[in-house]
């Protein structure tokens, strides 16, 4: 369902399905609190095309920065809201460590909520936004490399066990 809904998108946008722009919109939206993963369009990409490696890697750092930003001004803005969440022990880990727990950003199941809960108790912007790009960069470069370097004849296994 919500691939159809990204495929939706893109195609609404007008924006290609491969490529740059449907990397970034994927990696954007995914690190929204939308169960979608962005590496298997980033793994995609680059290996179709090898040399695309460096400006893939980075437009989806840019893209999923920038949906962890829009998550934590959603966090900001609903501080009002859920005020009385507050004594739970997340908030309590993110106020004593402050903005380095953004390096955890890139988590699945609890990166974009950590994103949101560090608006949320209003940690400082900048550094924040610094560390989960950090951490977003890094996951991408090792999910990627890490991917690139199973044999393609894995993938063929998987794609006819698939068809």
């Amino acid at each position: 369902m919500i691939e159809s809904a990204i495929l939706w998108l893109l195609n609404f946008l007008a924006v290609p399905t491969v490529g740059l722009t449907s990397v970034f919109f994927i990696s954007f939206i995914s690190a929204t609190l939308l169960p979608l993963g962005s590496e298997p369009a980033v793994f995609a990409v680059i290996k179709a095309n090898g040399a695309m490696f460096w400006p893939v890697i980075l437009v989806a750092t840019v893209g999923n920065t920038l949906g962890g930003m829009v998550d934590y001004w959603m966090g900001y803005g609903a501080k009002q809201t859920f005020a009385r969440e507050r004594s739970s022990r997340w908030f309590h880990w993110l106020e004593r460590f402050g903005p380095k727990t953004m390096l955890l950003a890139w988590l699945p199941g609890i990166g974009d909520p950590i994103c949101t809960l560090a608006g949320w108790l209003r940690l400082p912007f900048w550094p924040s936004v610094f560390y989960m790009m950090v951490g977003k960069f890094l996951r991408y470069l090792f999910m990627t490399w890490l991917l690139l370097n199973v044999p393609d004849g894995f993938w063929r296994s998987i794609a006819d066990w698939l068809a």
